[in-house]
């Protein structure tokens, strides 16, 4: 009886042991396109969920012929195209090194078969928040320096277009960059100058902040990250604000600008990125909740 109980331990023990050394690391993919769409499901005609720019890094979560469902850095999982990514070999990063890292402060970066803007067309054009990676090489000038693509080409983007301190934006810095995008266009989904869509807007300026806040409208209101302000008038700049029927079915949300104002990206009237007056009868009526980042 004991050696059998001792048989039945040993082989338990050997099972956790071998299933942890034989554990594999999830599979991760960097995008090769300036956008990608994420889907809801793994075809082209699927809603799409949200976007991941050029130079992400997703992270595999289930795969089928042609499509994987994957997740980013905000943890929002959704289907790409396999075609539109290169998967990282290893313990591959792109960049590959922090101090590489460059980031694209142009509401969009052309980028370059060499340094000169005339001699052929752009490669791509790189939306805002691209991050690639410098090489380094002694090439670079005072208008030009050489960076690498998440497919492995070397390029050329003009200093002017990106920055490589990542330092968090202030609050009143933050209010600015949301004024640079107004006018871009409203995209279901969108998660770039591109087009956005209301959440994915206010993600990507709290994203300068230096927080990564969830994805969804209704997920940001009960992210922890926020605080609850409980009243308008004490709204400061650079609260979020949260619309919908009620507090249980939040559809919308907006940052506060200061004097009752507050800007958003909506399709409502004129589509696109725009500052609205909270004191409109329609906002106003739909306001259900207020936060600030902690």
């Amino acid at each position: 009886m004991r050696l059998f109980r001792f048989r039945f331990l040993l082989a338990a023990l050997l099972l956790a042991l071998g299933g942890s050394l034989w554990a594999k690391e999830p599979v991760a993919f960097v995008v090769m396109r300036p956008v990608i769409n994420f889907h809801s499901g793994p075809r082209e005609d699927a809603d799409v969920v949200s976007q991941a720019l050029l130079g992400a890094r997703l992270i595999e979560v289930e795969r089928r012929e042609g499509w994987v469902r994957v997740k980013g850095d905000d943890d929002y999982p959704g289907w790409a195209q396999l075609a539109v990514l290169r998967e990282l070999v290893g313990a591959e990063h792109y960049p590959s090194e922090p101090s590489r890292s460059i980031e694209v402060e142009a509401l969009g970066a052309n980028v370059y078969l060499e340094p000169d803007v005339t001699k052929h067309a752009p490669l791509l054009m790189a939306p805002y928040g691209t991050r690639l990676e410098r090489l380094n090489r002694g090439k670079d000038d005072a208008r030009w320096l050489e960076v690498r693509l998440p497919d492995q080409r070397q390029a050329w983007v003009q200093w002017g277009d990106v920055r490589s301190d990542a330092k968090p934006l202030s609050i009143e810095a933050s209010l600015a960059l949301a004024k640079r995008f107004l006018g871009i266009t409203y995209t279901w989904g969108g998660n770039s100058t591109q087009g956005f869509d209301c959440s994915g807007f206010t993600q990507a300026i709290v994203r300068r902040r230096g927080k990564i806040m969830p994805r969804d409208a209704n997920i940001q209101a009960e992210w922890t990250g926020l605080s609850s302000v409980a009243s308008r008038a004490e709204l400061q700049p650079g609260d979020l604000l949260f619309f919908g029927k009620d507090a249980a079915h939040i559809t919308h949300t907006g940052m506060y600008l200061g004097q009752g104002t507050f800007i958003h990206d909506t399709p409502k009237d004129h589509p696109g990125v725009q500052v609205s007056e909270l004191g409109d009868p329609t906002w106003t009526k739909l306001l259900v909740a207020m936060r600030r980042l902690k």
